[in-house]
């Protein structure tokens, strides 16, 4: 599959797409509590994505039943919502988001703590992966390669003592979800695809609290990390331009 470079307008739908992904995250941020459970951040969602005239991107992609990942603790990805997974204090839960409107795609993740008694630990793996996002967002320029991208992530994580997950990886996008090229959370500087003005691209680090092995549960879906240890997850799209990198899920 190629490499699709994006038009302006093509990359104003996207702009208008991302923006609603943010608004869902942002309005499911204020609902996650203690006593909240996945289900319940599901329905909300689902409820705004229609108030917005958008649709999800992942319900029935590939059979997933679901319009967001919820992942909580120890779960890297993937995670299906369901009324028996209640948040309790202490708890991070990654909530994953994705749109399709007037045929193309957004796609942005947040990880939220639940409550008010994050451990220092909890709290510092937060704060690092989601400045790693936005290392990588920087190198996303014209010129530079994905490696580029990866190794700015890469670098600022494992400095923390942190892990990068090496089996889950971030993408192009467009009109479609998954597009060409993956973006690895790790990489060398100059390796890779080149980016090129009109690429748009879905960053997304999933760091791990201890070493950086996974698997997948019994569902088929949900990446867990192999130790136990915790993993968050952020994510933006963001356009390749010549004035640098434009952030399109803000």
């Amino acid at each position: 599959m190629a490499i699709v470079c994006k038009s302006g307008n093509e990359i104003e739908k996207m702009r208008r797409s991302g923006r609603i992904v943010r608004q869902v995250l942002d309005q499911l941020r204020d609902l996650v509590s203690p006593g909240v459970s996945t289900m319940d951040l599901e329905q909300a969602a689902e409820r705004k994505m229609k108030e917005l005239g958008a649709k999800p991107a992942f319900k029935g992609y590939f059979d997933y039943p679901c319009v967001l990942c919820t992942s909580i603790n120890e779960e890297i990805v993937h995670g299906i919502p369901s009324a028996k997974r209640v948040l309790k204090a202490g708890d991070i839960v990654s909530i994953d988001c994705g749109v399709v409107l007037d045929g193309y795609y957004g796609d942005a993740a947040i990880t939220v703590p639940v409550g008010d008694s994050l451990s220092p630990e909890l709290k510092k793996l937060l704060e690092v992966t989601e400045a790693s996002l936005y290392r990588g967002i920087e190198a996303a320029r014209v010129g530079n390669s994905v490696g580029d991208v990866g190794a700015a992530v890469q670098e600022l994580v494992e400095a923390n003592g942190f892990s990068v997950v090496r089996e889950f990886v971030g993408h192009g996008i467009g009109t479609r979800l998954h597009e060409e090229p993956q973006v690895p959370n790790f990489g060398t500087r100059g390796h890779g695809a080149r980016l090129r003005e009109g690429m748009v691209i879905a960053i997304e680090p999933m760091v791990n609290s201890g070493r950086a092995a996974t698997r997948v549960l019994d569902d088929k879906w949900t990446a867990v990390t192999a130790d136990g240890s915790f993993s968050a997850h952020f994510e933006h799209c963001v356009a390749v331009t010549r004035e640098g990198p434009l952030i399109l899920t803000q």
